[in-house]
């Protein structure tokens, strides 16, 4: 389970909600809460979502679980006075901080108050029910294994634009229209940021032939990626292979084959594809097959899609997910827009470089560029990380209102070209002391690129040996962020580093 997988069901918070009382004639009175309790909304674009919550009650104490359309959690220190209740929730950020929930007993209701790490409160109402809501459906069998081939896809890391982390749920068609006339006009598309990617939220109900369709958010598809293809960009859009995606919607559980067709019919060029409520049907050691399935499934449509699966490094997804056709995958859980999470995901992918070539990338979630949770200068180091590992350019920002300062960062032609140098070579730690870490990358031209990074909280001297590189003798290096280069340096390079700042360099030999 991905470490801030929450954010989907609750990041925006909920809305507060009620659900009218039913009158559930049994012998259990509401005092004793053994049994199922069902949360039902129905938001502004059609979509239906529930939470189950599971009771098992041993005189004051109070076991179970939650279930959530991408999957269930435990609860533990839970008890009752027969009035109120109180229990934890076992996240999948951290089981030593779990999500903190109380409530009252009002006859057949709940009156339930959540609190998830990192977020509000949210208050809902949950009543009784008999039937088996919230239970997955039956396990379909999987194919059995083989290699899929390369698409040809993704020579270099795929560069773009993705809904999720600015807009969540409250992504649409204008808005993504706005998004690909500002990439198109402000810099973006011509620097090669290409796709544009509705995440989660787009999805509809299936019509009577089991066909995908769009919610009233995206009347039309279809028109929306010639939309999108006029401005000279590509469309990527997102499904889970569960019933469900992680916020609730419709998921490709049984209709692979058919979900790859409609696609491929509105003229889609990227899925991204989240594991989400799979879990509840299959287990880790079944991650390449599921995905193999929808692998073959693409390649059937006859179109050229990029495949990126989301499965937050579950299985070691480097190490089979060229057999299943795709061009990259998740290495991590999601990222958000806060130090802790840059510094918690980025710096853990040194032992993975082996694994990144062009058309197969590792990938380490996308960018938080200009969503104002860090600084310029963690932004900064963020932008350089990326770049360094060879990891997808996806900016998550509001491109239409961004500042003269995120435009830099996400535009400067020299790191971006770092990003993209077509050997494919990922970037390996050279020296690490205490919060002082170096990365360096080989590139195509024979040159090498250096991250001198500080994960300290205070200004630090970070130096480069070059024997560290395998060099010798005298060096120019340029600061791809300054533009400036200083020649012939011998031995090594030393320079301040700001709080969770980066110095990106490029080192030239002297001739």
């Amino acid at each position: 389970m991905p470490r801030s997988l929450t954010a989907k069901l609750i990041g925006p918070p909920l809305l507060w909600f009620l659900l009218s009382a039913a009158t559930f004639p049994s012998a259990t009175s509401a005092a004793d809460l053994t049994g199922r309790w069902l949360n039902e909304e129905t938001v502004p674009d059609g979509n239906t979502t529930q939470i189950v919550i599971v009771f098992q009650q041993t005189g004051s104490h109070l076991g179970g679980k939650i279930i959530f359309s991408w999957g269930e959690l435990r609860i533990s220190n839970g008890s009752t006075d027969g009035k109120t209740f109180k229990f934890d929730l076992m996240t999948p950020a951290d089981d030593k901080n779990p999500a903190k929930y109380e409530g009252t007993i009002q006859g057949d209701e709940l009156q339930v108050i959540s609190h998830w790490p990192g977020n509000n409160n949210t208050a809902y109402t949950a009543k009784r029910t008999s039937n088996t809501m919230g239970d997955p459906p039956a396990r379909i069998a999987l194919p059995a294994l083989h290699p899929v081939p390369y698409n040809g896809l993704a020579a270099t890391p795929p560069m773009g634009w993705n809904s999720w982390n600015h807009f969540e749920g409250r992504v649409s068609d204008a808005v993504v229209r706005e998004i690909a006339d500002a990439m198109a006009s402000n810099g973006m598309r011509d620097a090669g940021y290409i796709y544009i990617n509705i995440d989660d939220t787009w999805e509809g109900k299936r019509d009577a032939a089991g066909n995908i369709q769009s919610n009233n958010k995206f009347p039309d598809m279809k028109a929306l990626a010639d939309y999108v293809h006029g401005k000279g960009m590509k469309l990527g859009i997102y499904s889970s292979p569960g019933p469900k995606t992680c916020g609730g919607y419709e998921g490709s559980y049984g209709h692979e084959q058919q979900d790859a067709k409609t696609y491929a019919q509105w003229g889609i060029d990227y899925l991204k594809y989240d594991w989400c409520s799979a879990g509840r049907i299959y287990r880790n050691e079944d991650l390449r097959a599921v995905y193999q399935k929808m692998g073959d499934a693409l390649q059937a449509t006859g179109r050229p899609i990029v495949y990126s699966l989301c499965e937050y490094g579950m299985d070691d997804p480097w190490k089979w997910g060229p057999s299943v056709g795709a061009n990259l995958w998740r290495t991590t859980g999601d990222i958000t827009d806060h130090w802790s999470a840059l510094d918690y995901t980025g710096f853990a992918q040194n032992d993975l470089a082996p694994y990144a070539a062009p058309g197969h990338w590792n990938d380490p979630d996308m960018l938080e560029v200009g969503n104002g949770g860090m600084t310029d200068d963690e932004y900064r180091a963020h932008m350089s990380l990326w770049a360094l590992l060879a990891a997808p350019l996806l900016a998550g920002n509001d491109i239409r209102t961004m500042s003269a300062a995120t435009r830099e960062i996400l535009l400067n032609p020299e790191v971006v070209a770092v990003d993209q140098d077509p050997a494919g070579h990922q970037a390996k730690r050279i020296s690490k002391q205490g919060d002082l870490e170096v990365w360096a990358r080989p590139l195509s031209d024979g040159f090498q690129a250096v991250g001198l990074f500080n994960r300290s909280a205070a200004t630090a001297q970070v130096t480069v040996r070059w024997s560290d590189l395998g060099l010798s003798g005298t060096q120019d290096v340029r600061d791809l962020w300054t533009h400036k280069t200083t020649a012939s340096v011998r031995d090594g390079y030393s320079q301040l580093v700001p709080i969770h700042g980066v110095v990106f360099l490029k080192i030239v030999p002297v001739k």
